[in-house]
């Protein structure tokens, strides 16, 4: 019989490869031909938001998001006929695919059948279980892991009466359960993921969660919202912990196109050091009395004319010789401009001085060599 991995832990970190920053020890677990955990790279993942019935719709939205970044794609399958969906995007498109399973057993079961990678399930809803008994099994033989969903919205009746509210121990109680519940069939290739949308309820629960297993965490704020508020609630969330070395890939929950998650997804992990390869970093001073030039249309127009470059290079682009080669001196190339004229610097050292209208065309120009 399996021991149960979920205990009190003394948590060990693992310096990253990728960054400075320490990574908390996992289990590494693998979903297709992506591995997480431990000192892996962060995966990004996503969700397909085309009803489930538009196959094609699916699978050309999947496409688009591997394209841009995407690692890990999970696709709903709310009832028989949505099996298809993995069916059809297994076959078109190279991408690690997670089925959202709820309530029915079966239809994880089908799943199996048709090729998923991973299963997502809060074995709470399953029911009876028998049933998780048989998800389990045709896992154990397919080497399919199995992310434990917990969420603000899926608690146990019993433990929201115990703790009265949402809390973070509650989503920790929840996680718990379940996790054994999957034990207790010696089943340990497991995710875990607690989620809720208030930033600090989750934060802690990963904190505590964090110290009691060692399985591979899934990060996010859950239902997070639109616009900057959503951006930054889950950039403060989801950054926090990684910056403790906790979390092993993260989904962007925003109410938008998959796209929009995939970029701020990448922008955390960019910022963190986490992940190179992800093309320019544009640095902009944020514009002052002292500014002489439309320093937002400059900003923009630089990144659209790199919008497909994929160089790591740090690019600053600033309003005033104040805020020049000086403060930008950890940027790898720039551009300070004032009035009518500026400076192209590489380095923190000034190249030449060119006339204003001359400087876009310069910097884009010393990119493309790089």
């Amino acid at each position: 019989m399996l021991k149960y991995i979920c205990f009190k832990i003394t948590v060990i970190y693992v310096k990253n490869n990728n960054s400075n920053m320490k990574r908390r020890i996992s289990k590494v677990v693998s979903i297709g031909s992506v591995k997480i955990g431990s000192d892996k790279p962060i995966a990004i993942q996503s969700m397909l938001n085309v009803d489930s019935s538009d196959i094609e719709g699916n699978v050309e939205s999947a496409r688009k998001l591997k394209d841009i970044g995407c690692d890990i794609l999970r696709v709903a399958v709310p009832n028989k006929e949505s099996v298809k969906l993995v069916y059809e995007i297994k076959k078109k498109v190279n991408i690690p695919l997670v089925a959202d399973i709820h309530y029915d057993y079966r239809l994880a079961l089908a799943c199996v059948d048709a090729g998923i990678d991973k299963i997502r399930i809060n074995p709470g809803n399953i029911g009876n279980e028998e049933y998780i008994k048989k998800i389990v099994s045709v896992c154990i033989k397919k080497n399919i892991p199995i992310r434990v969903g917990v969420n603000s919205g899926s608690l146990e009746r019993d433990i929201l009466a115990k703790y009265k509210k949402i809390t973070s121990q509650a989503l920790c109680e929840s996680a718990l359960r379940n996790i054994r519940i999957l034990e207790k069939f010696d089943f340990n290739n497991i995710v875990i993921s607690i989620k809720a949308s208030d930033v600090l309820t989750s934060v802690k629960a990963y904190e505590m969660l964090a110290d009691m297993c060692k399985y591979p965490l899934h990060l996010g704020i859950t239902e997070a919202g639109t616009g900057n508020l959503a951006i930054v609630k889950t950039s403060i969330g989801i950054g926090s912990l990684l910056l403790k070395g906790i979390g092993d890939t993260i989904r962007v929950s925003l109410t938008g196109s998959p796209e929009s998650e995939i970029k701020c997804a990448k922008d955390i992990l960019k910022s963190l050091g986490l992940i190179k390869n992800y093309g320019i970093e544009i640095i902009s001073c944020p514009t002052c009395g002292r500014t002489n030039v439309n320093l937002i249309e400059i900003v923009k127009n630089v990144r659209e004319r790199l919008s497909n470059c994929k160089k790591n290079i740090k690019i600053a682009i600033m309003g005033c010789g104040v805020n020049g080669p000086g403060e930008a001196k950890n940027a790898d190339i720039g551009i300070a401009a004032g009035k009518e004229c500026g400076v192209l610097f590489k380095n923190g050292k000034i190249l030449r001085k060119l006339a204003e209208k001359e400087l876009v065309n310069a910097l884009v120009s010393e990119v493309e060599k790089m």
